[in-house]
């Protein structure tokens, strides 16, 4: 039997081609396209040693805490009670009369009135951080820190964070580093719009750490360098990354402290 012998044969297969072509093209131009995701943008974390945390004083290290092992309640048993059943042998009991007893005649006292002790004073209650620094050591999470204190938002001591987060980032969740995606200029959900760097005046190389604190403006009003992460302390490198620190800017918000705290991180090279 041969292919396409009759006429009507060759319309119909050349319409089911066109069709074919035409329901390819239009998968192809409209239905098979791909996005790419959108660049994702990093939150900063909240530096922290557990999933759960309570206080606002915000430690740099991690904490130490030892949970105590809590004692199974003690269940009172109840006490089994005895009756004492009184019998009576005899059928007649002898009946006793009782004799008027003389009443002694009591002289009244004068009683002195008892001089009352001193009122003891209350003892001294500690303050709001060490109750949250002294309630992460004993009901926090096992956490072989050195520092003390605790921060987060949960009713449960401990300190709320990541291991890897940053101090003053105010997130607590996610997996970002910083709005600056070089990790030197951190202030928790704040943003550099400008990083001034000073060139130093000695041939010498290291990193200096600078805490910086800024206002709601974005103004650094105070740089203190020479923090932990310091590699060299020389003058000729400490002054000129304070002076960078004061010089920089970070975006204003009206929802941060009114003196927040963060760091920036220089690194000289001897090229510079």
């Amino acid at each position: 039997m041969s292919f396409l012998d009759t006429k009507h044969e060759k319309k119909s297969f050349t319409i089911t081609v066109v069709i074919h072509v035409l329901l390819i093209l239009i998968l192809l131009i409209f239905g098979l396209q791909y996005l790419d995701p959108p660049p994702e943008n990093g939150i900063a974390i909240n530096f922290g040693t557990s999933e759960v945390g309570s206080g606002e004083k915000q430690p740099t290290e991690a904490i130490k805490s030892a949970p105590q092992k809590s004692a199974p309640p003690v269940v009172a048993q109840p006490k089994t009670q005895v009756e004492e059943v009184v019998t009576q042998e005899s059928e007649e009991a002898p009946v006793i009369q009782k004799k008027a007893e003389k009443k002694p005649i009591v002289q009244e006292q004068k009683v002195e009135p008892k001089k009352l002790p001193p009122a003891k004073k209350p003892d001294p209650t500690p303050d709001k951080s060490t109750t949250d620094a002294m309630s992460s050591i004993l009901n926090g999470p096992k956490s072989d820190g050195t520092a003390a204190g605790g921060e987060g938002d949960d009713r449960v001591a401990g300190d709320k964070g990541s291991r890897d987060g940053d101090p003053n980032a105010s997130s607590y969740y996610g997996n970002g580093s910083g709005l600056d995606g070089d990790g030197n200029y951190r202030l928790g959900g704040r943003k550099a719009l400008n990083k001034e760097k000073i060139p130093q005046d000695c041939n010498q190389s290291g990193i200096v750490v600078v805490e910086i604190k800024v206002n709601q403006n974005g103004q650094v009003i105070s740089a203190s360098p020479g923090q932990k992460g310091t590699t060299n302390s020389a003058t000729c490198l400490t002054e000129p990354a304070r002076k960078a620190a004061l010089a920089t800017r970070f975006n204003s918000d009206s929802n941060a402290p009114a003196v927040q705290t963060g760091y920036i991180t220089y690194n000289f090279k001897l090229s510079e």
